[in-house]
């Protein structure tokens, strides 16, 4: 079972899942004054949450499917992988953020608790040759440091 934690007690409730039909749990955004994403501009909006997983999982950050075009937001990264070895990394000790580019030609403001995507949890397999044997050191984007 998946444990979700909030990364700063007492700023965020953790997520649900909509419907009983949902894949994913809605994230929405922890901030503390609304991000702004000008015309063409990409930025990260943080979550507020975490979640620790098994060595066979990981967790997938997907877009609202209404994001791009109510929004004009769609993710810098196409999907957000989230690694079993994200949790507790020294530079951002695991939390969930979404990096938005917005293509719409006006401003598109981010509010404190808007849902800003979903998170789904997955089981996987490796090749039969996995040998990694490399320890993470960093937060976002850094597995290729």
């Amino acid at each position: 079972m998946i444990q979700v934690k909030i990364v700063n007690e007492g700023k965020q409730q953790l997520p649900q899942y909509a419907t009983a039909g949902s894949a994913g749990l809605d994230l929405r955004a922890d901030i503390d004054k609304p991000i702004v994403l000008k015309p063409l501009e990409r930025k990260l909006i943080p979550t507020g949450l975490k979640a620790y997983c098994q060595s066979d999982e990981w967790f997938m950050l997907a877009n609202r499917s209404s994001n791009p075009i109510k929004r004009g937001l769609v993710m810098a990264n196409s999907i957000g992988v989230i690694d079993s070895d994200y949790y507790g990394n020294p530079d951002n000790d695991g939390h969930f953020m979404f990096a938005y580019y917005n293509f719409f030609n006006e401003d598109v403001v981010i509010k404190k608790g808007d849902v800003i995507g979903k998170v789904i949890f997955q089981k996987y397999l490796v090749t039969d040759d996995d040998n990694a044997t490399g320890m993470r050191t960093g937060g976002f984007g850094s597995t290729d440091k």
